[in-house]
């Protein structure tokens, strides 16, 4: 029996990934039905609701949400809605692996790390209080209740995944009651997971080994700012957010999505990469228990970059997405 999860198809370059990725699942007989919504700037334009009530309730009964880019102001406007669905529906895990194809060109070879993100709390709340015309203070909030669900999140996936290494990332030398707390948690719950090694590293110097030994690395765990952070420029050891997927876990809730953005200077070219989009979709499957549905299609995938003959821009290729699409279809 197939499952039906709601998907929204996001602006910018959002639907005509969308529409390629589910074009590849319905090829690689996924046993999926889907209940599909535009969302994003354009709809607002048309209607007035950047998400439609319609959509909302799709994503209530259905409990799975696949979800392209949505494009977010900067400095003004609406607030952004990936942020809105994390906190409305308590999407609290955010999990973005990175790892390199071999065959894709980028400095590091044999990059293998996830980073686990808290993803409804600190400055991400997004409450700010304007001072006077010169000063304006945003609130970071870290809670005991968030901290400790996302670290022991990172430690079950590790054990689950056999991993051997949990970093928890941070910056309590500065922020010693915030980001202190949420050290303090880690270092308490690690105790719990002997069998898996352990440490804490500083957000700035994090960032300096990322780019430097990588290796170091395994699963890292971090407040809402960083990981957003940390998790992008893991996705530049690998070859960029175009191959970057991720989900959003609650506990009853699931939103897998792409990590890049909705790049609307090339909307409408069809040179777009939809990869982020299609392993976030693979990221699902597994999680449905679709695992030999997931492989057929990372299967397909990696074959079509081994040969490197069909390949969108930004992986140095010439190609079109169409191209790229009926190329991995192809494999499959």
């Amino acid at each position: 029996m197939n499952k039906t999860i709601t998907v929204f198809r996001g602006d910018g370059i959002g639907p005509e990934i969308t529409d390629a990725v589910l074009d590849i699942l319905t090829s690689a007989n996924a046993p999926l039905d889907y209940e599909i919504f535009d969302v994003g700037a354009k709809v607002y334009e048309d209607t007035g609701e950047f998400i439609p009530q319609a959509g909302f309730k799709s994503f209530e009964k259905n409990k799975i949400l696949l979800k392209s880019p949505i494009t977010t102001p900067i400095g003004t406007g609406f607030k952004s809605l990936n942020v809105t669905l994390r906190q409305k529906y308590d999407l609290w895990a955010n999990i973005r692996p990175a790892k390199s194809n071999p065959v894709l060109p980028c400095k590091f070879e044999n990059i293998d790390l996830v980073t686990v993100r808290e993803n409804t709390e600190d400055l991400y709340i997004g409450e700010e209080i304007l001072i006077d015309e010169d000063t304006v203070h945003a609130i970071k909030r870290i809670t005991r209740k968030a901290s400790d669900r996302i670290i022991r999140k990172a430690f079950e996936f590790a054990k689950e995944n056999n991993r051997k290494k949990v970093t928890c990332v941070h910056k309590a030398n500065i922020l010693k009651k915030s980001d202190g707390l949420f050290l303090h948690l880690f270092e308490e719950i690690a105790k719990e997971y002997p069998e898996i090694e352990s440490n804490a590293m500083i957000v700035d110097a994090t960032c300096m080994n990322l780019g430097m030994h990588p290796e170091k690395f395994d699963v890292m765990v971090m407040p809402n700012l960083y990981g957003d952070i940390v998790s992008d420029l893991t996705s530049g050891l690998i070859g960029g957010l175009g191959l970057l997927p991720s989900c959003n876990l609650g506990d009853e809730y699931a939103m897998y999505e792409a990590v890049h953005g909705s790049a609307p200077d090339i909307a409408g070219k069809n040179i777009a990469n939809p990869t982020a989009l299609l392993l976030s979709a693979c990221m699902m499957l597994e999680d449905l228990d679709q695992k030999e549905c997931a492989q057929k299609i990372r299967r397909a995938l990696d074959t079509v970059f081994e040969k490197g003959e069909v390949l969108t821009p930004d992986l140095g290729g010439e190609s079109t997405m169409s191209e790229f699409v009926k190329e991995v279809k192809k494999q499959l």
